[in-house]
């Protein structure tokens, strides 16, 4: 089984690079035993359609505007999945809209696609988390760690 673990987000608006910290903190810490491949997608949007080929699962973490309480912290999981981004829940979630869509018509559809992401709390120039959601990684690297080890994997 191969496995896409996907971060997405701008690293210089503040909030907006939650996806990509977690997985940059994930690659640092971590060796993945199997076909796991961490990814920093930052904002490529249609750019990683190649990556997803091949893929049975897909995890994607990112910042994702919920209406909540920033820092909360949202799992989303199949059919859940589209859905949520269909509803401009992402800063920038077209290109996953999208990208998601154009997978699909190629036929390529991972059997598990699993979505963790935070409530920013602010997303404007900067290249640091905002205090809130930088207490969100260490929760979300710890979920992404038990997702992935529910789908077999060694670390």
């Amino acid at each position: 089984m191969s496995i896409l673990v996907l971060g997405l987000g701008n690293t210089i608006m503040t909030d907006d690079g939650f996806g990509v910290e977690v997985v940059t903190t994930l690659s640092s810490r971590y060796h993945f035993q199997g076909p796991v491949k961490l990814l920093d997608g930052g904002t490529l949007g249609l750019d990683l359609l190649p990556h997803l080929e091949e893929i049975e699962s897909l995890l994607i973490i990112d910042a994702l505007d919920m209406r909540a309480e920033p820092g909360k912290i949202f799992r989303l999981q199949g059919e859940e999945v589209p859905r949520a981004f269909a509803s401009k829940l992402s800063v920038h979630q077209m290109g996953l809209q999208d990208l998601l869509a154009v997978s699909e018509l190629q036929g390529h559809v991972p059997r598990n696609l699993v979505v963790w992401g935070v409530q920013p709390e602010c997303i404007e120039m900067g290249t640091e988390l905002t205090s809130t959601v930088a207490a969100a990684v260490e929760p979300v690297v710890t979920s992404v760690l038990d997702e992935l080890q529910s789908w077999g994997v060694q670390y």
